[in-house]
């Protein structure tokens, strides 16, 4: 069986994949961020040097989605990470499996932000 690969297909492919991990790990960085300020332990000089550089990152990463037209595939790789870590969130809260797969918890739905 011989596998037909569209170069153009396989570009946006990869580059959303790798723009949707680099916006994972921004999201991370976020997170991190906000928790390391409400513990008090950046400075203010600190706290304005990161919000500079995430808000740099931001449009950095917005700029590259829109120069590659990747956008939709960032969503697509996104969504589909989403529902993947929604699902072993599932399984770690409800390990019995009393749920069907594909049928979403008050769990998930709270994690996705109302988003569904």
């Amino acid at each position: 069986m011989k596998l037909e690969i569209d170069n153009d297909d396989l570009k946006h492919g990869l580059l959303g994949l790798v723009m949707g991990i680099v916006e994972i790990v921004r999201d991370t960085l976020r997170i991190q961020s906000v928790k390391r300020m409400e513990s008090g332990t950046l400075t203010g000089v600190q706290i304005e040097k990161l919000g500079n550089a995430l808000i740099e990152l931001d449009r950095t990463i917005d700029k590259i989605k829109e120069e590659q037209g990747i956008a939709e595939a960032v969503r697509s790789v996104r969504d589909g990470l989403d529902d993947l870590v929604n699902r072993m969130v599932d399984t770690v809260a409800d390990p019995a499996g009393v749920r069907k797969m594909g049928e979403e918890s008050a769990f998930s739905r709270k994690i996705a932000g109302g988003k569904r």
